[in-house]
């Protein structure tokens, strides 16, 4: 094998390898002869069959998989021998051809190919003791206790027939009949009987509840409405309906127990009870809130720290992948993949500099994790899995075992705790302070 490198040009570098005609033929004899060891072919007593013949029929095929091994073996001999950090899959031309091919897999040439490898950058992390972040932080209020149990009582709400010809009120549940027809056309999907509805819950396209307060049962009502803009379904989105209604039943809402026996339905054994563990999930919420914020400031803090090259195949993967899933959002809202006042070219521009800083905070974290020595424990690791397998009730074992025997699969569920258990390594290294805030402002979402 002759290896020389012909370019180094940042991060990319390019190797000439030749792969020797001679090499290669011994390569090809020393598996016939195993074949042929091997072989029961008609009109050959078993393991008598001659190599010629055996050349013949499998010859190309024994050297497709011996030239596969011996490029990537090359590939590999390369990377030890230059101690090459590759970031992406090798790329490989071939620059004599189809024709040199074809000689190469007869065993009758040379076989020569140019390997380009894109690294990984090489850079100082440095120290973390000058980073200073805040914590925003928020006290959990009896208010926010409250409102949580109302939110919980509502889920199990009760209702009770109202009196014959009482009319309905927001807050009512409605049982209801409905035919939608568009143009004066039913459509699929618009038409439901004995449907449970209660007004001003928003469970309907907007105008639907308004126009049923006021109605008692056995009352008939036709409906006009609009679908949204953004509706899922694009064949109705901004569509005028009409919707011919019989209301079947009105009932009313219970008065909301925050009791004893709001507790009983949730199995727990006491209201004090619920309430200190509704308090136990809001400061858990609170507190991943807080970290969140936190862990944003410190990475933009890190982000405006490292200067580098990136290599490119990882920055076009983040950006297909992020432009993808903008493109899915953009088609289920029936909107233009451009953001409001850009045309696409400009979207794309700051797509792609969100994933430049995606990969380039991805290696800032994980030369961090390596010289720190950070682990993800197979515990953790595990536990994202079951949480993972709980998303596909029925599938729980083909989840389980695509993961477990798909180490790419398997490396999407570490990559994030990997990430985390590094932000809480730089956690006891930079200089955080708590800033008591809002709920409101805790909770308020990041512009970008």
């Amino acid at each position: 094998m002759q290896v020389t490198q012909t370019s180094s040009q940042g991060l990319k570098q390019e190797y000439k390898v030749v792969l020797p005609a001679g090499e290669l033929a011994a390569k090809l004899a020393a598996q016939l002869a195993e074949l042929q060891a091997k072989s029961q072919i008609k009109g050959f007593r078993p393991g008598k069959a001659p190599i010629g013949h055996l050349k013949k029929l499998y010859g190309k095929s024994i050297m497709g998989d011996v030239l596969q091994e011996a490029v990537n073996d090359a590939n590999r001999r390369i990377v030890e021998d230059n101690e090459l950090r590759i970031a992406f899959e090798p790329k490989i031309d071939f620059p004599g051809g189809q024709e040199e091919v074809e000689r190469a897999l007869a065993a009758e040439g040379d076989f020569s190919y140019v390997v380009t490898f894109e690294t990984l950058p090489k850079f100082d992390i440095g120290v973390f003791d000058d980073i200073s972040v805040e914590r925003p932080v928020a006290e959990v209020a009896d208010e926010d206790i409250e409102k949580a149990l109302k939110s919980l009582a509502e889920r199990v709400q009760e209702f009770e027939d109202r009196p014959e010809g009482a009319k309905a009120e927001s807050g009512d549940k409605l049982t209801i009949d409905f035919t939608g027809k568009l143009e004066g056309v039913t459509f699929e999907g618009g038409s439901g009987g004995d449907v449970d509805i209660v007004l001003g819950s928003g469970t309907f396209i907007p105008g639907f509840e308004a126009q049923l307060e006021g109605a008692a049962a056995g009352e008939q009502r036709l409906l006009k409405t609009r679908f949204p803009d953004d509706y899922s379904a694009k064949h109705l989105a901004g569509r005028e309906a009409e919707f011919d209604v019989t209301v079947k039943a009105v009932s009313a809402p219970k008065t909301l127990g925050l009791d004893e026996e709001l507790a009983k339905k949730y199995g727990f054994e006491s209201f004090d009870a619920m309430k200190t563990a509704v308090r136990g999930n809001l400061e858990a919420d609170f507190d991943k809130a807080s970290r969140d914020k936190m862990k944003r400031a410190l990475l933009d803090a890190l982000d405006s720290r490292y200067s580098f090259d990136l290599p490119e195949g990882l920055v076009e993967q983040e950006f297909t992948n992020i432009w993808g899933q903008h493109e899915q959002e953009s088609a289920r809202a029936g909107k233009s993949v451009a953001e409001e006042g850009k045309s696409e070219e400009e979207t794309k521009a700051d797509f792609r500099k969100i994933a430049e800083r995606r990969v380039r905070l991805g290696l800032v974290l994980a030369e961090i994790g390596k010289n720190a020595g950070v682990k993800v424990e197979e515990k953790d690791l595990t536990d994202a899995l079951v949480e993972r397998v709980r998303m596909f009730p029925g599938q729980e074992k083909a989840v389980w075992d695509y993961y477990r025997n798909n180490e790419q699969a398997l490396a999407q569920l570490r990559a994030p705790i990997y990430e985390e258990r590094v932000v809480d390594h730089l956690a006891k290294l930079i200089k955080i302070a708590d800033k008591t805030v809002s709920r409101e402002e805790l909770f308020k979402e990041d512009e970008e």
